[in-house]
């Protein structure tokens, strides 16, 4: 598994970085959380479980919400009808029912290989088992982190960063067309799930390829550079003033 520490501490970021795994058991992710049986809850309410260090865990018959259950369980929760009605008329997500429709139909749900989902902690163990990473970034760490996914990226390469329309919960994984390819995904964007975020924070959602690419980022990359530098010195020089 790659080595974070360099990047994390490069870029300042003091909140637990977040992996989400597709395993065939629990055992070597404690300690676990679970989604109360029958009671709706978005993965995001469980952001102060990531942050101690708590891993959340989601079967087909233990989602949290009918959308974590539909696009990362691929269970059907609702009929289309229903999903287009709630989401087009009942929250004005799209600018006519066609459009929505159209996005519906399109969109793809992740396909479990194993039974268990696991978000939390990263665990060096279960690298093998790992889909995508999350950083919860500030604006200053997101563009530290967006810098970082395009250092390697050149013309005519599949776009290194992408922030498309969708839940919070796809944003952490069925939203990349290929995870073997080095790319990121700017989420939380999601208003749904926003209240349960800090307002300062967002998520980038890397795949594997991109986290080692952000973590071999070394001392000839911009993290040590002048722009970086200055960067720091202006939030210490505000951050001073204010005290």
């Amino acid at each position: 598994m790659s080595d974070q520490k360099r990047l994390t501490m490069q870029i300042d970021l003091s909140i637990p970085l977040v992996g989400l795994y597709d395993a065939p058991d629990t055992a070597g992710f404690e300690p676990l959380v679970s989604p109360e049986a029958g009671k709706h809850m978005c993965i995001y309410c469980f952001y102060e479980n990531f942050r101690k260090g708590e891993t959340l865990v989601i079967t087909r018959e233990n989602f949290g919400c009918g959308g974590a259950g539909s696009c990362l369980c691929d269970v059907q929760t609702r009929s289309r009808e229903d999903y287009v009605k709630f989401l087009y008329e009942g929250e004005g997500l799209k600018a006519s029912r066609s459009i929505m429709e159209q996005w519906f139909d399109k969109r793809k749900a992740y396909r479990m290989e194993h039974p268990y989902l696991l978000i939390g902690p990263l665990k060096p163990d279960k690298y093998e088992y790992l889909k995508t990473v999350t950083f919860f970034a500030n604006p200053d760490q997101l563009s530290m982190l967006i810098i970082g996914a395009n250092y390697r990226s050149v013309p005519g390469d599949p776009p290194a960063v992408i922030s498309p329309f969708g839940s919070g919960c796809m944003e952490l994984l069925p939203l990349f067309d290929d995870l073997n390819r080095p790319q990121a995904i700017i989420g939380a964007t999601d208003i749904a799930m926003r209240q349960y975020l800090p307002p300062q924070i967002l998520a980038f959602t890397v795949t594997k390829p991109m986290f080692e690419q952000l973590c071999s980022l070394d001392e000839t990359s911009f993290l040590f550079k002048p722009f970086l530098r200055n960067l720091k010195k202006a939030r210490a020089d505000v951050s001073m003033r204010s005290t």
